[in-house]
């Protein structure tokens, strides 16, 4: 008779009960969620993006969780969904070896830059000139978005091949950092593409590989990388030498879905991973303040609005939950 060991009792629920607002409409587990505020005829919106397995990423009203449209075109998993920085493009990267970009108001495909493997991760530069893409190829490329019918710059392939890159953000108009899954982030110096370079500019490394990483830039005016990597959520200053300010285990591990945000105030952030639950965690100290249920599946991703007023969690149970950061 085989002895099954008995399973870790579920966490009681913590801190102010809420409801949450539920956004139906995927139907298939989340992959990423991003928050992008634009100012819209003199007032701010904030538009909320959403990447999904179903092929369909989709755009909310990101108070609300109103339903705004949706990109059709893709025929694989949709891993990575962004609007650029002022709100008029969207870029969608997808497991069918393409990356598209959309028109983000009327949701026309404007290109699709073919890849040779699945696209993981991508973003757009502060300028909304240039587009950064990766994936399992290992190689990080950038495209000229006012010349889309040219070649990309490709910066040099990792020094192992077996090396995939699963996010990358700019962190200014000449700096992209990449995270990879030998637990490595990499600055990559883009104006050394132009010559036929590939400097990287210095590497931070946590223990596991990246399942997430989100770059804040605080109230203050501080920047602070966020990442999530096997059972640990760390943080690093990126002034100077990009010191690191906490490791915090977690409850959960990331390696197979989940992540980590960083409230813009500094004071707390939010994690989940491999169970239902939404937590959130004293950003110094790492204690659990508040622990949320209302997931049917585990968590795949999670991140907190521009406002900082709440948050969204996207589940592996094919729905967003918008939260408030303090009923």
């Amino acid at each position: 008779m085989v002895e099954v060991a008995p399973s870790a009792p579920a966490p009681a629920p913590s801190g102010p009960r809420q409801i949450p607002i539920v956004c139906p409409g995927h139907t298939r587990p989340l992959a990423e969620l991003q928050f992008r505020a634009v100012n819209d005829q003199d007032e701010q919106r904030t538009f909320l993006v959403s990447a999904c397995h179903d092929k369909n990423p989709m755009v909310r009203d990101g108070v609300t969780g109103d339903w705004i449209g949706t990109f059709t075109g893709h025929k694989g998993a949709v891993w990575c969904c962004r609007l650029d920085p002022q709100g008029y493009l969207a870029a969608t990267a997808s497991g069918d070896f393409n990356v598209k970009v959309w028109d983000a108001i009327t949701g026309r495909e404007l290109y699709t830059f073919p890849h040779k493997h699945i696209v993981k991760t991508l973003d757009f530069s502060p300028d909304s000139r240039k587009l950064a893409t990766g994936g399992h190829e290992g190689l990080l490329r950038i495209y000229d978005l006012e010349r889309p019918e040219n070649e990309p710059s490709m910066i040099a392939q990792l020094p192992d091949k077996k090396v995939t890159i699963s996010k990358c953000v700019w962190l200014d108009e000449q700096v992209v950092l990449a995270a990879c899954s030998d637990g490595g982030i990499r600055f990559w110096d883009i104006e050394s593409c132009s010559s036929g370079g590939s400097k990287i500019l210095r590497t931070l490394h946590v223990d596991a590989e990246v399942r997430d990483m989100e770059l804040s830039v605080l109230f203050s005016g501080r920047r602070v990388l966020t990442v999530a990597a096997g059972k640990t959520v760390s943080f690093f200053d990126l002034a100077g030498e990009c010191p690191l300010l906490h490791a915090h285990p977690m409850p959960v591990h990331f390696r197979d879905e989940g992540g980590a945000s960083l409230h813009p105030s500094g004071q707390k952030f939010i994690a989940g991973g491999s169970d239902l639950w939404v937590r959130v965690f004293d950003f110094s100290t790492g204690k659990q303040l508040e622990c949320h249920k209302g997931h049917h599946g585990p968590l795949r991703c999670l991140r907190f609005s521009p406002d900082g007023k709440t948050f969204a969690t996207g589940s592996e149970d094919g729905t967003i939950r918008l939260w408030k950061t303090d009923p």
